[in-house]
């Protein structure tokens, strides 16, 4: 699943020291009421054809601009803003360092359905080897004690995540297939790890779910979900595409950019 909007088609960079830094546009129709157009001040109808930056935690800059302004505008609004943009990524990168690659030993965070859990590491000869959710803990169970731990306590919890992530997406697609009412039966889905994606759609309908999903919140996998039953109706990422999504997810933008927050910490494995 790639979100990048095509109609952010424009694009631009400017110098901030020695860095390259390149940001895209996208277009925003100017709104009016038509009743109350004549009772807007100047200062409110500057405020219409204000350019904004936003950043995403994938890092990427967007510059939301009016379909009137002018590349020239854009880019003088964008260099205003320089120290801004680059402390703010600067601030994104030192994160993304922070996030450290998985001991899977006692202590750990490990996430389900949105919610942080302590992985607990036991060892038991008499039971099972076993993963099992209690109390706030992700309980990983080992019935001898091996030379690559670390390793076979990865294989369970990833072993736990894949079966409990089949569950939760079938119930999920009970839920929101009645929303997609261009979908006429519950479609088939299996799951795939991936490193960069959350899920994709076939050209027969199924849908292919990146189990790390179960870590995020129900509205989270609500959304990719329904990003993917949309690609169903419209193949590519078009303005009908995201018409449709906004149709049957108006607030689709938002939950996103909850799930692009995490997705470094749900995808680290």
């Amino acid at each position: 699943m790639n979100d990048r909007n095509p109609s952010a088609n424009e694009s631009g960079c400017f110098m901030y020291g020695e860095q390259t830094i390149h940001y895209e546009v996208l277009r925003k129709n100017k709104i009016i009421d038509a009743e109350s157009k004549s009772e807007k001040t100047s200062e409110q109808s500057k405020k219409l054809c204000k350019v904004t930056i936003k950043i995403h935690p994938d890092k990427r800059v967007i510059a939301i601009a009016p379909l009137d302004a002018t590349p020239d505008s854009i880019q003088k609004t964008v260099i205003k803003k320089a120290r801004w943009i680059w402390k703010h990524l600067n601030s994104l990168n030192q994160q993304h360092e922070n996030v450290l690659p998985r001991q899977y030993v006692s202590g750990e965070t490990q996430f389900y359905l949105g919610r942080r859990y302590v992985l607990k590491v036991n060892h038991d000869k008499n039971s099972k080897s076993s993963v099992k959710l209690l109390r706030g803990q992700l309980t990983v169970t080992l019935n001898q004690k091996t030379h690559n731990q670390s390793q076979q306590i990865k294989i369970l919890v990833n072993h736990w995540y894949f079966e409990h992530a089949k569950q939760v997406i079938k119930e999920r697609l009970n839920v929101v297939v009645p929303k997609a009412t261009w979908v006429k039966q519950i479609p088939n889905f299996r799951m795939m790890a991936m490193k960069k994606q959350w899920g994709s759609c076939s050209k027969k309908g199924t849908l292919i779910i990146n189990p790390h999903l179960v870590k995020a919140p129900k509205e989270c996998i609500d959304y990719v979900i329904l990003h993917e039953l949309c690609h169903i109706a419209e193949h590519n990422h078009s303005e009908k595409f995201w018409n449709l999504l906004t149709r049957v997810m108006p607030d689709w933008k938002e939950i996103k950019y909850k799930l692009d927050e995490m997705a470094e910490l749900y995808l680290n494995d």
